[in-house]
């Protein structure tokens, strides 16, 4: 059957099954060097995509930007060429004290403080992941001995609020152990779509670091928050491994 070109990826008829989902289109290049043969496939605005194999299994890694309605664009048109198993590899800041920077959170859920799931169902639906996936990632991060905290997380749409430190106060005393912009809509999507998904963020602010400066640590890759970025890729593709070796 022949698949049409989507009008955002830019992809049509590809083989691979499973997709990793960075936000940043940069990510996607250091992703790939941890692919055999890997090639772009294509690049159009947020959306930069290299197919690869990871130990022979095709392997789809596509960046989608930054919030809730681009990660959302992403995954309805992967799922209309095919991928069926999606893991973000995104970053995050801490809420709890205790979670240092490069400690990779693997999310159990997400509080839906984003438009984009609103738009798809009532609050009352709940953002989780995949349930056999998430059990592969515990018991893939548990052998590889990465620094990691399993829980909820908060998706929000806004990176500069003036209320960051009273929000993020309220959700810290809720339990909540991190924060991000895309987790929650890729849960509420990947849901309702039967999509198998699953999110691993890296920390790249500590609950009592200092935002802007986190972030711009991250960016030019000097810190722990780099080494993160290089668990969380290991760790998506093992398990990638370890759950195709399962069916």
């Amino acid at each position: 059957m022949h698949v049409e070109v989507q009008p955002h990826i830019r992809i049509g008829e590809i083989e691979a099954k499973y997709a990793l989902l960075p936000g940043d289109p940069g990510r996607v290049e250091r992703v790939a060097r941890y692919l055999d043969d890997p090639r772009e496939v294509a690049y159009n605005r947020e959306y930069r995509s290299v197919l690869g194999r990871y130990r022979g299994i095709p392997v789809l890694v596509i960046s989608t930007g930054i919030g809730g309605p681009s990660v959302g664009i992403a995954v309805e048109e992967l799922r209309r060429i095919g991928v069926t198993t999606m893991i973000r590899i995104g970053s995050c800041g801490a809420l709890q004290p205790g979670i240092r920077l490069g400690d990779l959170v693997i999310a159990n859920g997400a509080v839906r403080n984003d438009g984009t799931s609103d738009t798809y169902i009532e609050r009352g639906y709940p953002a989780v992941p995949n349930a056999d996936l998430l059990m592969t990632l515990l018991k893939t991060v548990k052998g590889l001995g990465f620094p990691y905290v399993c829980g909820l997380v908060r998706s929000h749409d806004s990176f500069y609020t003036d209320r960051e430190e009273e929000i993020d106060r309220f959700w810290e005393v809720k339990g909540i152990v991190a924060s991000d912009m895309e987790t929650a809509a890729l849960f509420v999507i990947g849901g309702l779509r039967k999509l198998r998904v699953a999110s691993i963020l890296n920390v790249v602010v500590e609950a009592e670091g200092e935002l802007e400066r986190g972030i711009n640590q991250y960016v030019e890759e000097g810190n722990m928050s780099a080494t993160g970025e290089e668990r969380e890729i290991e760790l998506a593709l093992k398990t990638i491994f370890a759950d195709a070796n399962q069916k």
